[in-house]
């Protein structure tokens, strides 16, 4: 598929404009599914990974250990490892599965805020409690507690319904508020409420009314985003994924949550997210993915989610897991790239419309002037053809020598890290234990009279310091 070439000129505001958004140190974050975190943190490649994402921002990513399994766990204050189930093929999740103190002492030992994701499902919160006064005695570095994964996905057999009851936002919003009351006594008031997938009818401005004074319990609020499916045979499509407006499109659902959250005095968060639900599909590992990664990211924040937690599933079974057992995967370039663009900085701005192929990004520093610019092409080229271009010219350039850059490329959007392909940002690559090869490479760019122009190819992406 041949993208129509396409050309844009951007006025670089000198300070940023009124709607530029605040950049939080961990925007780009992480989940660990719940069972496999201890695996996770076996891998040299999940501290390198994360240390490097890190060493871009100057703040470590935060962590969020939860997800499907959460609702499946048991705490055994006894269990003399950190969890312990049992699965009839390696890359299964587990049923049912308990865990113990352990648990909490590998969570202690990751750098940044930590959010445990704790059962409800079961109705067992005497169990959830006990787990949660074990992480709160062993983790200084924790930030939330999350009570429940998904409700919204609850079946109506579950032990959390009440007899003669039928699930739904404002049962699942008393059941959450009781929780919250009840355990807060013990624990304070760090609880991460909603944690829903099914916008718009399950959603964090319909469960605050429900809250009520219990608000005062709830530390942030988060939902849950996955823009396609790969669940039950589901059909993914890449060129939807990666193109910009469809991205703009999507994310603007997230305004209405952040909104109603901040209004309340709280922080949204994208508790869970990634490209594809069930593991992520064919569209996930490829480098068109890696550069979804990007832009959704900062649309995300442009929206006014705080941080946006990408979810990395059973090793061995996940398709938009940034890395895993042997390789580092597209997705964590995009991963990287991004936050290699926000850098240190404090407020970021859209400076295209939205409408086009071309993102336009600029991010502010301390003294608020432009510090980087990062360019998106989002047409999709899939190796056939002739790969198009597309001319962005910049003015209002403050710069009395050559800028430097940086680019993210490779031979398409489905180039897979798995299947040989030779993705890079500035001619680097990341090693199975997540440490950079190669040769460092920037591209200079001329400035005239206050002016650049750069060519970035359709599925590539380009940063421009400044």
């Amino acid at each position: 598929m041949i993208c129509s070439s396409a050309s844009a000129a951007i006025v670089v505001p000198s300070a940023p404009p009124s709607s530029a958004v605040i950049v939080d140190s961990a925007s780009l974050s992480v989940s660990l599914e719940f069972f496999a975190f201890p695996d996770y943190t076996q891998l040299t490649a999940t501290s390198n990974c994360l240390d490097y994402i890190g060493s871009l921002r100057e703040a470590p990513p935060a962590i969020r250990i939860g997800g499907t399994t959460q609702d499946r766990a048991t705490y055994d204050p006894n269990l003399q490892t950190a969890v312990n189930y049992s699965v009839a093929n390696p890359s299964d999740a587990p049923s049912s599965l308990t865990y113990g103190p352990t648990f909490f002492i590998l969570a202690s030992r990751l750098m940044g805020d930590v959010t445990i994701g704790l059962n409800r499902q079961l109705n067992n919160m005497s169990n959830s409690l006990a787990a949660a006064l074990r992480a709160k005695a062993t983790m200084s570095n924790l930030y939330a507690l999350e009570l429940g994964n998904e409700p919204d996905l609850y079946s109506q057999n579950s032990p959390i319904v009440p007899a003669g009851s039928t699930w739904s936002p404002s049962i699942d919003g008393q059941s959450q508020k009781t929780w919250f009351t009840n355990m807060a006594l013990s624990v304070e008031s760090i609880f991460q409420a909603a944690v829903y997938l099914s916008y718009p009818r399950w959603s964090t401005h319909g469960l605050i009314p429900i809250l009520s004074s219990a608000i005062s319990y709830v530390k942030t609020f988060s939902g849950h985003s996955y823009p396609q499916s790969a669940c039950g045979g589901a059909s993914t499509d890449l060129p939807s994924l990666m193109n910009h407006t469809e991205i703009v499109s999507y994310t603007s659902q997230y305004k209405s949550e952040a909104t109603a959250a901040h209004n309340v005095g709280k922080r949204y968060f994208l508790g869970e997210t990634n490209s594809a639900t069930c593991g992520g599909g064919g569209i996930s590992p490829t480098f068109g993915a890696a550069l979804w990664v990007i832009d959704y990211v900062l649309q995300g924040m442009i929206n006014g989610v705080d941080r946006l937690y990408f979810h990395q599933g059973t090793l061995g079974n996940c398709q938009y897991c940034f890395w895993g057992q042997s390789m580092v995967n597209a997705p964590f370039y995009g991963a990287a790239f991004v936050s290699d663009f926000l850098g240190n900085s404090m407020k970021l701005t859209m400076l295209d419309d939205g409408t086009g192929m071309i993102a336009v990004y600029g991010a502010y520093n301390a003294a608020e002037v432009p510090a980087r610019l990062l360019i998106y092409n989002s047409g999709y080229f899939n190796g056939t053809g002739t790969r198009s271009s597309a001319i962005v010219s910049f003015s209002g350039i403050i710069a009395y020598g050559p800028l430097e850059a940086k680019r993210l490329t490779a031979p398409d959007a489905i180039s897979r890290m798995d299947q040989g392909g030779n993705v890079t940002i500035g001619g680097v690559q990341f090693d199975p234990a997540c440490q950079l090869t190669g040769a460092q490479e920037t591209e200079s760019i001329s400035v005239a009279e206050g002016s650049i122009s750069v060519s970035v190819k359709a599925s590539e992406a380009l940063i421009i310091y400044l």
